[in-house]
């Protein structure tokens, strides 16, 4: 609970700081905040996943997933690092900083989002949460900070300052708080990132191209482009600034590339990841990546930024393979040592995952044994001990070489036969050899080969399996080739290899449910139970990407709040429902008020509908005809007989039927109206507001059947 004269609370061994507390919050995500506190009061951590998979909510997978770490997870951070975390919401990075750090401290205006980050990390005893506005209580804060974290922070700078130039402001603020020698990580959507010319909305407003376009319609939120960002740290007299590149972006992490490692053709194709909201595909993603990469513009179209200032870091690349079953969990990094030389290193990423690793080390000498002499060497391995004592395998790093993969997509697009062939044809020999001596390398497929001139490598050998032909590794390997590019999967030359290795529909089938099986079998967790990808998330949420030619006349069956704090309804301030209620053609939206609004919008649908609006309760109240006709507005023509009310005479309650003629119906309720009687009170603690109706959806030509039968004499427009 609140103290008054401010004091602290611990909940576990985290300690919240109530010195600075303005006593309200000033923002809150409703009805999903309440459930994400739920959640962490009653659910133990390792139990998340298996709530987001239930609970099918873009919210509760943004703020619970393990994944959202990944973003901070590879940093060298320790136990001497002391740092701080800025806007640390509901705690989806702070357990990472937790784990690592010798210390935490968290600034966070939300006392709801606050008990929810302390509930999800109360053993962490290195943790303290001081809530309210950071103006207020950045004059407290040390000045000796390891690390400041400014994760999906910064674009906010102008509601943390009110000046001309509040993102300058913030930094030179935020950077008092750092020692000499220390970093500022900040981690930020780029807003020239590809994803938003391809057909995906602005993160913050929830509007197609408004960042491209500058923010022509305002909002709370600015992202930038490299150069705004570069401009500016520069005018903070930042002088040490490094640039990485979050792949797909900085909320769900995967790889993230640098200046010093830039990606390759054809490694950039997992971009379906509109978990929030529907969008258009406005064009391939991948072919455009690989335009981009190959013409050097990459940098300059990542969908987000993580920018980390003073001394460089020795990791240049991470790839994250952490969307698995726990104990198969690893990360992949690429550095550089001493004179620039790069290193490989896979590493556990729990303690869970660390049998895995040394599985891996024991793999490669059985491997080198097996293939000498076969013309394919095995990259090399040295297992190594991180100073805590956990195993890790250190790999050699293959300068200018091309993967196999690469080389095959060179013959065709020459028109190369022979060459395929021949490439072909040496990969068969090396899957072959001595392929009786031990365990097969299940995942030998083309991009896990390296090749330098005429030296061939093995360079991925985690996945092993007994009892296999090198047939069916062959046919595996040509089933992803051709699974990966629709292009490969039609060429003649393919078709006629795969014709060759006796590749025919059942086979192909056959390879498919194969393929399926070992996949669920890397989602398997220990118990039994099983993982879902985040991208089977994004399909279990349900928002979807759509052609562009197909967008704008999907139909769409989602109910979308919007809430009025007196400025007018904006994207910025809307969310889709998720405690809605559908029985046949009815509909129950119930919608918590948060204090301060004063006007909800709901839009039903988005297609010409008749909706029959049956009840409307506020606050445990049904309100009564006169409230109705005083407070509820809606953007249609109401059917009536008494057009000085404007609803059906004689009907209980108010009810009502409502003609939408358009793709964009919407009911309003005025709750300030609702107060000015002196029977509601808007301002209050949340309220839920319950609307009722039936709804019968139209097409085009029952719309002109309707009005030519009817006429509009018979219709009153209600604004």
């Amino acid at each position: 609970m609140f103290m008054e004269n401010g004091g602290t609370e611990k909940i576990g061994k985290v300690v919240l700081d109530y010195t600075f507390y303005p006593g309200e919050d000033f923002y809150c995500d409703g009805a999903s905040e309440d459930e994400l506190l739920s959640i962490v009061q009653n659910t133990q951590p390792d139990r998340y996943q298996e709530e987001i998979q239930k609970r099918r909510s873009w919210e509760i997978l943004y703020h619970l997933s393990d994944l959202r770490e990944n973003i901070v997870e590879w940093l060298p951070i320790d136990k001497k690092s002391k740092v701080l975390e800025v806007g640390s919401g509901c705690g989806a990075v702070t357990g990472s900083l937790a784990r690592r750090a010798g210390s935490v401290t968290c600034v966070e205006l939300s006392k709801k989002r606050s008990q929810i980050n302390a509930y999800r990390h109360k053993d962490c005893g290195n943790v303290t949460i001081h809530l309210g506005n950071f103006q207020d209580i950045e004059p407290a804060l040390p000045t000796d900070f390891d690390y400041i974290f400014l994760i999906g922070v910064f674009e906010y700078g102008k509601s943390y300052i009110g000046s001309d130039t509040p993102f300058s402001d913030f930094y030179k603020i935020v950077k008092k708080h750092v020692r000499q020698g220390g970093r500022i990580v900040i981690a930020i959507e780029n807003k020239m990132g590809l994803k938003y010319w391809a057909g995906c909305r602005e993160d913050h407003l929830g509007t197609f191209f408004s960042g491209l376009e500058d923010y022509p319609e305002g909002g709370a939120a600015r992202t930038f482009t490299r150069k705004g960002l570069e401009k500016i740290l520069r005018e903070c007299r930042e002088e040490q600034i490094h640039f990485y590149y979050p792949y797909p972006d900085y909320k769900f992490m995967t790889m993230a590339y640098s200046d010093r490692y830039l990606p390759k053709v054809g490694e950039l194709s997992n971009n379906l990841r509109n978990f929030d909201r529907d969008r258009m595909l406005l064009f391939d993603e991948k072919k455009v990546f690989d335009m981009l990469v190959r013409e050097g513009l990459f940098p300059l179209f990542s969908n987000s930024y993580l920018v980390v200032t003073g001394e460089a870091l020795p990791t240049v690349y991470t790839r994250f393979s952490n969307d698995r079953a726990k104990h198969l969990c690893i990360r992949t990094d690429i550095g550089e040592g001493d004179g620039g030389k790069k290193y490989v290193r896979k590493l556990a990423a729990n303690h869970e995952a660390a049998g895995h690793i040394r599985q891996l080390c024991k793999n490669y000498p059985l491997f080198e044994a097996r293939f000498a002499g076969s013309g394919l060497s095995v990259n090399r391995l040295e297992e190594k001990y991180t100073p805590e004592g956990e195993a890790y395998a250190e790999l050699e790093f293959l300068e200018g070489a091309d993967t196999l993969e690469e080389l095959l997509d060179e013959c065709l697009a020459k028109r190369d036969e022979d060459g395929f062939r021949a490439l072909f044809e040496r990969y068969q020999r090396a899957v072959e050899w001595k392929a009786q001596e031990g365990p097969q390398n299940f995942d030998l497929t083309f991009p896990n080969i390296c090749v330098q001139e005429d030296r061939w490598t093995m360079i991925d050998y985690e996945w092993t399996a007994d009892g296999l032909c090198p047939a069916d590794l062959i046919r595996r390997a040509l089933y992803c080739y051709t699974q990966e590019d629709k292009k490969r999967k039609s060429d003649p030359i393919v078709q006629k290899v795969m014709a060759d290795m006796g590749m025919d529909a059942d086979t192909i089938a056959s390879l498919q449910e194969k393929e399926t099986a070992f996949q669920r079998s890397v989602m398997q967790e220990r118990d039994k139970t099983y993982r879902l990808a985040v991208t089977d998330v994004r399909h279990l949420i349900g928002n979807q990407a759509v052609p562009v030619q197909e967008f704008f006349n999907m139909p769409r069956r989602r109910m979308q709040v919007f809430e009025d704090f007196g400025e007018g309804y904006t994207q910025e301030h809307s969310y889709y429902m998720e405690n809605t209620h559908l029985d046949g053609d009815r509909i129950r939206a119930e919608i918590v008020c948060k204090p301060g609004v004063k006007a909800i919008r709901l839009d039903p649908l988005e297609e010409p509908c008749l909706i029959r609006i049956l009840c409307v309760c506020y606050g445990g109240q049904k309100l009564t005809k006169q409230q109705l006709a005083k407070a509820v507005v809606t953007n249609g023509e109401t059917v009536v007989e008494d057009p000085k009310t404007g609803y059906n005479a004689g009907e209980e309650g108010g009810m009502h039927t409502v003609l939408f003629a358009h793709h964009d119906p919407n009911i309003n309720v005025r709750l300030d109206m609702l107060s000015e009687q002196g029977r509601l009170d808007y301002t209050a603690a949340p309220s839920v507001l319950v609307i009722e109706a039936q709804v019968a959806l139209l097409s085009e030509q029952m719309l002109a059947d309707i009005r030519e039968k009817i006429g509009r004499k018979h219709f009153w427009f209600r604004r």
